[in-house]
């Protein structure tokens, strides 16, 4: 098999299993988080706390950096289906005028801030070479599909924009304005994502490994539980909303 074929079989499958591929990392993490038991007692609690909540601030960066992809973009454009790539317009101006593939660019942000907050070196290079490998072909199988369909307009768009790495003096502003309802119909999965994510590692580096009671984990890692709760309230809400009103539906976006 030709080089080609084989990064657009392997695209193809990765596109279409994209949402649940990064969770294999799982395997990786449960036993790093033993490491991270020395490292907490060589750090001590006061810069642990530090790291962490740095590592949430970088997580929930992806997700405001998805949330501006989201608010600007039209109907049929960077849609959620995994079974077949689809673009009605090629999105050029706003976010997309500084690179090329910005969801891809919060995902990577909101998982390396999870891999980053376990402080195991050797987890962070596992992630980093395997979301290369990964969404490498993704992008690739994109490409190929937008260059088919769109021709000129996006060799011209892709020869002037980076793929990951912004570059802000490229920006044009958007053609649409930002919508807050088109946000919230489609992000709040990754908000919970991102909230669940580390209750569950907290819970299980301190209730598993360490061996912590569950009252005094409570009282001491009380914010991972006001966090985890939090995200399925407006995870709920926002469900229920897209669910049974039309109040976050806008014509003319996805």
């Amino acid at each position: 098999m030709k080089l080609r074929d084989r990064f657009g079989r392997d695209g193809a499958f990765l596109f279409r299993w994209r949402s649940y591929l990064p969770l294999l990392l799982l395997g990786f993490a449960i036993p790093a988080l033993f490491q991270t038991v020395q490292v907490e007692q060589y750090m001590g609690a006061a810069l642990t706390h530090v790291w962490v909540y740095f590592c949430i601030a970088v997580s929930y960066l992806g997700l405001l950096v998805r949330c501006l992809s989201i608010g600007f973009i039209p109907a049929g454009t960077s849609g959620r289906g995994t079974k077949r790539l689809r673009a009605d317009v090629l999105n050029t101006t706003g976010i997309y005028s500084i690179v090329r593939n910005p969801l891809y660019l919060g995902n990577f942000l909101a998982m390396l801030g999870i891999a980053m907050s376990l402080m195991v070196w050797w987890l962070v290079a596992v992630f980093l070479l395997a979301y290369w490998l990964y969404i490498e072909r993704i992008i690739w199988t994109e490409e190929e599909f937008l260059s088919a369909k769109f021709g000129q307009s996006y060799d011209e768009w892709s020869a002037r924009t980076p793929a990951f790495i912004p570059n802000v003096s490229l920006w044009k502003s958007a053609d649409l304005s930002f919508s807050l309802r088109t946000v919230l119909r489609r992000e709040y999965h990754g908000a919970l994502a991102i909230a669940a994510a580390y209750f569950c590692l907290e819970a299980i580096l301190d209730l598993g490994i360490e061996r912590q009671g569950w009252s005094e984990w409570v009282v001491e890692d009380h914010v991972w539980i006001y966090l985890f709760l939090t995200g399925i309230m407006v995870y709920a809400m926002l469900m229920i909303l897209k669910k049974r009103t039309n109040l976050l539906s806008v014509p003319g976006r996805e």
